[in-house]
């Protein structure tokens, strides 16, 4: 077991066990857990009685909410930028960590996964996810852009569906998580402790006998509407796609990207197509890179104040309008 309260870790029969300990602060990141995920999962890579490692999260709320944003803000806005950096770098660390480890890595996803979540299950090679399983990246409401690997990610899932969930931050529930790619097995939360208990007994093998089939993908309908909408080459373009779309799920995409920063539209988009091309190791490398641009950017303070701190959900973005960012603050953001 760790020292640390937030992060309970043990082994269990086949399995390491990690429990993300925080559920009421559904299970966000600190430091402390990143940490203690990074030295728990050296060992037990080492470890010949590991043969597995399965992760979750406390409580019936969520497996991970993310990282701690607020403090991020704060790192930021008082000059201690020296600590978001090694944030970030030991969570990317750890993210590569888990798409590169020896064992399988197995993630039980309950309630909301998003931002640092996804990071903690999406690049492992199992993930499991109930009916109540909630992913999300929804950064540009705050000023920022999917990272954790997001911008390696998102342009991998079907189609243009990183895409449009990366620039809307609409989450994605249940079965269609899987359908979508978040998720590689459907589980019921009722039979989630079973499960559990057998990965202890069995290992990995153990989820070919509770997985359940698929209903159908309830964006299957709208996936062609999403990638020849998501697939145009400027945030402009895109809305003047969904706008002469003018159906309903056109309308909700539209009303999204209007609750979020116009600058953040821009740059996420940029990043995401960059990651298209890029290992993920390299993507996580840009990411850090960006990170240090758009946080000191006027919206992610903002962002974060009005989402979070506050919550008066009411930003105050600079620029307002997607019609006045200046493509030329976006370049220079990946300068």
């Amino acid at each position: 077991m760790t020292d640390e309260a937030t992060l309970i870790t043990r082994k269990d029969g086949r399995i390491g066990r990690i429990l993300m300990n925080r559920p009421r602060a559904l299970n966000a990141l600190d430091l402390d857990m990143i940490q203690g995920s990074l030295r728990i999962l050296k060992e037990w890579a080492e470890d010949p009685h590991v043969h597995a490692v399965v992760i979750e999260g406390a409580g019936d709320r969520a497996f991970c909410a993310g990282g701690d944003v607020r403090a991020l803000r704060e790192y930021q806005t008082t000059g201690n930028r020296h600590l978001a950096d090694a944030f970030f770098q030991q969570e990317y660390e750890l993210n590569l960590l888990i798409n590169n480890y020896p064992k399988p890595y197995i993630a039980l996803i309950d309630g909301i996964c998003m931002g640092g979540g996804i990071g903690m299950a999406v690049h492992g090679s199992y993930r499991v996810a109930t009916e109540n399983a909630d992913f999300g990246m929804p950064e540009t409401i705050i000023g920022f852009f999917p990272d954790i690997g997001g911008t390696y990610l998102l342009p991998r899932l079907p189609g243009m569906l990183g895409t449009y969930l990366g620039l809307t931050g609409l989450r994605i529930k249940g079965t269609d998580a899987v359908h979508a790619g978040f998720g590689t097995h459907y589980v019921p939360r009722a039979q989630l402790p079973a499960l559990s208990a057998a990965l202890a007994e069995k290992g990995a093998a153990a989820l070919a006998e509770h997985a359940q089939p698929l209903p159908a993908f309830s964006l299957a309908e709208h996936r062609a509407t999403i990638d020849h909408c998501f697939g145009a080459d400027s945030m402009l373009e895109i809305v003047h796609r969904l706008e002469a779309d003018g159906s309903d799920w056109a309308k909700a995409a539209l009303k999204a990207l209007r609750g979020v920063s116009p600058t953040a539209l821009c740059f996420t988009l940029e990043a995401l197509r960059r990651g298209a091309n890029l290992t993920l190791a390299d993507a996580l490398d840009a990411e850090f890179a960006l990170t240090k641009t758009t946080m000191a950017y006027p919206d992610f303070a903002e962002g974060v104040r009005a989402m979070v701190v506050d919550k008066d959900r009411t930003p105050k973005w600079q620029p307002a309008r997607l019609e006045d960012v200046d493509p030329a603050v976006v370049a220079a953001m990946f300068a």
